[in-house]
């Protein structure tokens, strides 16, 4: 049986950290190994949150670095830059004339901003329809994504099938993987790990920095356990050989730190490390980049070449 295809998008807005981890990135780790597909850098999304030239090409290049460090395989899987493959937004286009606003006022990040009285731009307002053509183009099988990201999936189908009913049949509809087993990282305050709350822990941290944020953890005086700290432990041990740990060293918030301290450095140094690697050739890395993005333009310009000819616009 031929191997099934997935698709992923990354936004380049910053530093991943633990959380963003196990939240995604294994994942896409471990799909490889069974799938082929794509993980792209959606640096057009990233323009609705960075309007910084510098920012963006050090958060593209960055992300690039990130994901080749844990182990993303360009053999595998196209890795390659949205903003290189002007397809996706030609094709967000013809989207935009047949869809009605009131059906994308139902997106999440609208109802969240406007719940919130931000004054909203276009690109939020309208960032399903390019999500749908980053999805459809590529034709995949499957979408990995968290139970709270099943809507982009949902309006990529819904897209694709007014498109093939308006126009015939041209856009496979994709499935979206929800993936179980991904973890809710909490953060070093005890809510989920994010950038927003400022309770995270870096992926790619030097040893004081983990020391740092593993001493910032917020532990209760209840229990004899730190759950906070547990919470994070637990993603590095198994939990009948953290339980036995804990139970020894009830009531040692200070040595049950430094253990996970330990433990984090054993995880992230080797990341670290490989990274650095990749950040000693930033043009190879770039390469790599390039290749993709060659690589998907074609399967891109031949989808964009049946969708002008389904449309009319080939005369």
């Amino acid at each position: 049986m031929s191997r099934k295809v997935l698709l992923s998008g990354v936004k380049p807005t910053g530093a991943p950290h633990i959380g963003n981890y196990f939240g995604a990135m294994k994942q896409f780790v471990d799909l490889q190994k069974e799938h082929d597909g794509y993980v792209f850098i959606a640096d057009y999304h990233a323009l609705n949150f960075i309007q910084d030239k510098e920012e963006m090409k050090k958060n593209i290049i960055g992300i690039l670095l990130d994901y080749l460090a844990i182990g993303l395989d360009p053999e595998k899987l196209t890795i390659f830059k949205q903003s290189d493959i002007f397809e996706h937004t030609e094709l967000a286009w013809i989207f935009d004339t047949f869809t009605t606003m009131p059906y994308l006022e139902r997106a999440h990040a609208y109802k969240d901003a406007k719940a919130k009285n931000k004054e909203i731009n276009v690109g939020t307002f309208n960032y399903p329809m390019l999500m749908a053509a980053d999805i459809l183009l590529y034709g995949p099988d499957i979408v990995p994504v968290g139970q709270d990201q099943k809507q982009h999936v949902e309006y990529a189908r819904d897209t694709a099938e007014k498109f093939n009913r308006i126009f015939g049949e041209t856009f496979k509809l994709p499935e979206p993987m929800i993936l179980k087993d991904v973890a809710i990282v909490l953060g070093t305050d005890g809510r989920k790990m994010s950038k927003s709350y400022n309770n995270t822990i870096p992926l790619f941290a030097e040893y004081e920095e983990i020391k740092k944020c593993v001493m910032s953890i917020v532990t209760d005086s209840s229990g004899g356990i730190p759950k906070n700290v547990y919470a994070i432990h637990k993603l590095f041990r198994p939990e009948d050989e953290l339980k036995k740990i804990y139970a020894e060293k009830s009531g040692k918030y200070k040595e049950l730190k430094e253990l996970l301290i330990e433990d984090l450095e054993k995880f992230i140094a080797p990341l670290r490390e490989k990274r650095k690697e990749f950040a000693k050739d930033i043009p190879k890395a770039l390469k790599i980049l390039k290749a993709g993005s060659e690589k998907a333009k074609i399967i891109a310009s031949r989808k964009m070449e049946e969708v002008r000819d389904k449309i009319g616009v080939n005369v």
